[in-house]
């Protein structure tokens, strides 16, 4: 059962998301000395991470950070770079404290998925900080995802849904702009997370969170694979539960 909260705005759901996830950092590092933890970038994760780096009481020299996803071919400098993304708001307000694992999409892809898929292996991970797409991806696992591969990170074609949300969101000037393959962190391995937090404010996502969470689990609507996860937490404002029934 996936644990969904309606927030008063876009600006209380990123502080919700940040509280219960800086919780579980804490947990995971009273437990056992250290925590392993997955950010997500886009829109969605604006006010998570700027919250989440002002969290008190987590050493973040404890905890290691993965992200989900980077396009291929994208060099660091380029405004959608993900790297650019987690780096500007996430590792440099942390003043470098955190051992952060960037996918490095500019050479072979391949390769890059190969090594950060044997990073993450040696790490259980605590708390999984993600969104849903227009389209209802997860990362950038669009439809139809793969639910049965066993690599952690994988290389994916980006379907025509996906690249127009990444236009609209203002991060390329025209649809051509955009990547067309990406390097993704895989279901399974999402799945793996011991909690997941999805912020998914906006109108635009309401059909994609209906269908995730009212849906039947379907590889057509890729984050309707949490509803088998034991530890999920959907975040939404009223926009984006306005068609929940």
């Amino acid at each position: 059962m996936i644990d969904i909260r309606q927030l008063a705005d876009k600006t209380a759901l990123g502080a919700a998301a940040a509280k219960l996830g800086a919780e579980a950092i804490r947990a995971a590092i009273a437990a056992k000395g250290k925590a392993s933890i997955i950010v997500a970038t886009g829109a969605s994760q604006f006010e998570v991470l700027q919250n989440l780096v002002t969290a008190d009481d987590i050493d973040w020299s404890k905890v290691t950070a993965f992200h989900l996803d980077e396009y291929v071919g994208m060099e660091i400098t380029h405004p959608a770079s993900f790297r650019k993304f987690l780096q500007e708001r996430f590792v440099d307000p942390l003043g470098g404290a955190v051992a952060f694992h960037r996918i490095n999409g500019e050479g072979d892809a391949a390769a890059e998925a190969e090594r950060v898929s044997a990073l993450i292996a040696r790490h259980k991970i605590d708390v999984c900080f993600a969104g849903i797409g227009e389209n209802c991806h997860l990362a950038f696992n669009d439809p139809p995802a793969d639910f049965e591969t066993d690599k952690p990170y994988i290389v994916v074609t980006l379907d025509e849904a996906c690249r127009k949300q990444q236009m609209g969101e203002g991060w390329f000037p025209t649809l051509e702009a955009v990547p067309q393959k990406a390097i993704s962190m895989s279901i399974r391995q999402i799945l793996k997370s011991e909690l997941i937090i999805l912020s998914v404010p906006d109108e635009r996502k309401a059909q994609a969170v209906k269908d995730a969470v009212q849906g039947k689990v379907d590889p057509m609507h890729p984050a309707s694979i949490v509803q088998k996860h034991p530890n999920t937490v959907l975040l939404l404002d009223p926009d984006s539960a306005s068609r929940l029934a």
